[in-house]
């Protein structure tokens, strides 16, 4: 920190519009950075709040498979016939939307 003030002063006495810089420079990587990452966050969580039975997901991992009973901190998938896993809510994923052009195929 004192490095910081050494430095300020060497720039004759401009210190004021450094700091100014610095924090501006601190808000717009808080912008850019945080922001977004809480926002995704925040999808997720209700996303995972809000899963019934039925409902299609996907693993981390990359299974897929079919919402067969929800608790509160797992969910039991199926994901074959007759096969039922019990997962943590927090490895569970949307499944993502496919395009209307891939769709076709």
């Amino acid at each position: 920190m004192n490095n910081l003030f050494i430095l300020l002063q060497a720039q004759g006495g401009g210190g004021g519009s450094m700091l100014i810089w610095l924090i501006l420079i601190f808000v717009v990587m808080w912008l850019l950075m945080v922001r977004p990452q809480q926002k995704q966050a925040k999808k997720e969580r209700e996303f995972r709040e809000q899963l019934k039975k039925g409902d299609r997901v996907s693993f981390s991992g990359g299974i897929y498979g079919k919402v067969h009973e929800v608790a509160e901190h797992t969910i039991d998938v199926e994901i074959a016939n007759g096969v039922v896993v019990t997962v943590e809510k927090s490895m569970v994923q949307p499944i993502p939307e496919q395009p209307a052009a891939n769709a076709k195929k």
